[in-house]
């Protein structure tokens, strides 16, 4: 009675009684059971969806570059949409889907239908295809097990601190070798668990190992704070400056990552923390003269210690996660400037003061 009362509470749903009355074999209710339950039990700690190796845009030399899953942006360009939700969710790779509609079959929640749509409206025959209603999946996995094409993944894995730590010292000789190090990124990295992601950068230290942390700034100060004694270098985004901008494009107000830069500039320890400025430069969004200069006369007027400024033009590399992920990319009108304009606004930059102006997210040599 114990286990069904936790698993009803935290699931929200009579989830045991679901498993009792449909038609299945006790052994497949146990090892349901068992996988939603073991997830409880690590509801506090985050989950990763990529650990990347050999990443050289995310800080100096060769890193490995750790993505944390949930952000408190909705970026409308976002190039890795699994990471804005904090919780797992379940990924269809159309290509390899036969419209079997086994996962349908054996959904214990029901939250897998056939429908009609997709990439089959192209063939002949419009076969069916899996939607996945988020609101009643409790990520058991049970279709994942039962997909022969292996046309569904999971997004998320949670990591001891002890286990992420073997597999990133794994490349040490890389990093020492290049002066690179770990980069935790996202999502957002200083909204997750700060126990977990304060105790982790402690051990990576501990280890000798640089750490970078890649943020969008949209957090309390205090969570900043927690991690920056163990921080070489913050990639620090600035994005855009009106609040009607943020809310339309980025789903947060544009005032908070602004101030918290202006804190950070200003509690930099005296030697050994860097802060890289790093701007998107959005086709029809930001890829203006105004936005540039706005930049430059707010580096300047809050005195903000950065030691460099990458611009980073938009690409469209991730749009094609969300069909995977059952939702629609709202950025079809964004454009890649060209190289040309990427100069322009690099040298608008350095005529206004800005120093150290880098086109992509490399360290300027």
């Amino acid at each position: 009675m114990l286990e069904k009362r936790v698993f009803t509470v935290n699931c929200g749903r009579r989830a045991l009684d679901i498993l009792e009355r449909e038609n299945y074999t006790n052994q497949i209710r146990i090892e349901i059971g068992r996988k939603v339950l073991e997830k409880l039990m690590k509801n506090r700690t985050p989950y990763i969806t990529n650990i990347q190796k050999y990443s050289i845009h995310d800080g100096k030399g060769i890193r490995t570059a750790v993505f944390f899953k949930g952000c408190p942006l909705t970026c409308a360009w976002c190039h890795n949409p699994e990471t804005q939700s904090f919780a797992q969710e379940l990924l269809l790779y159309p290509e390899k889907c036969s419209g079997c509609g086994s996962c349908a079959d054996v959904c214990p929640e029901h939250a897998v239908t056939m429908e009609a749509g997709g990439r089959f409206l192209e063939e002949k025959e419009c076969r069916k295809h899996p939607v996945t209603d988020s609101r009643l999946c409790t990520g058991c996995e049970t279709c994942l097990d039962f997909c022969i094409q292996n046309a569904r993944a999971l997004s998320g894995k949670q990591y001891r601190t002890s286990d992420l730590i073997k597999e990133l010292e794994k490349d040490r000789a890389f990093y020492e070798q290049s002066g690179g190090g770990i980069t935790l990124s996202g999502g957002e990295v200083l909204a997750q668990d700060m126990e977990y992601v304060e105790n982790l950068a402690k051990e990576i230290k501990k280890r000798g190992m640089q750490l970078a942390i890649d943020t969008c700034g949209a957090v309390k100060y205090e969570r900043i704070l927690r991690v920056l004694p163990w921080t070489d270098t913050f990639l620090y985004d600035i994005k855009l400056f009106e609040e009607e901008d943020a809310r339309k494009w980025l789903g947060c107000e544009a005032a908070l990552p602004l101030e918290n830069l202006e804190k950070l500039s200003a509690d930099l320890p005296e030697t050994g923390t860097d802060i890289w400025i790093r701007m998107p430069v959005i086709g029809g969004v930001n890829d203006t003269e105004k936005h540039m200069e706005r930049t430059a006369a707010f580096l300047k007027d809050k005195k903000i210690r950065y030691t460099q400024v990458n611009l980073l033009p938009y690409h469209a590399a991730g749009s094609g996660k969300y069909q995977q992920l059952g939702r629609q990319y709202k950025g079809k009108d964004f454009y890649t400037p060209s190289a040309e304009q990427m100069e322009m606004f690099a040298e608008i930059l350095r005529r206004n003061g800005v120093s150290n102006v880098v086109i992509g997210g490399g360290k300027n040599v």
